[in-house]
């Protein structure tokens, strides 16, 4: 084995040997602040192709059920709704045992 390091072409760009100028850094901020924009604006356009999308499908399907709908509410308008159940009902407290009320 070698025991000289072999330089690599990427270690110039790892290690840089000075500090980027205050133009590359003007240059890096704006075009970050280019990519945030266009990226917010990707993320609207496709919030909106959601929501449309979600609309039509619910119209749709209001739509394809409407017909069991109005057979739904004939059917409940037809029959009369009965409840069933038990209850039990206590006997009221005599007015002459509870407190006098003042």
């Amino acid at each position: 084995m070698n025991s000289e390091q072999q330089s690599s072409p990427f270690d110039q760009a790892a290690r840089p040997t000075q500090s980027p100028g205050p133009v590359a850094k003007l240059f890096a901020l704006v075009l970050g602040a280019i990519f945030l924009v266009l990226a917010f604006m990707f993320s609207l356009v496709a919030l909106a192709v959601v929501a449309v999308g979600g609309l039509m499908l619910w119209g749709w399907l209001w739509w394809k059920t409407r017909a069991l709908r109005k057979q739904m509410q004939s059917a409940a308008m037809s029959t009369p709704q009965v409840i069933e159940g038990e209850f039990v009902r206590h006997p009221e407290t005599p007015r002459e045992t509870l407190p006098p009320q003042q």
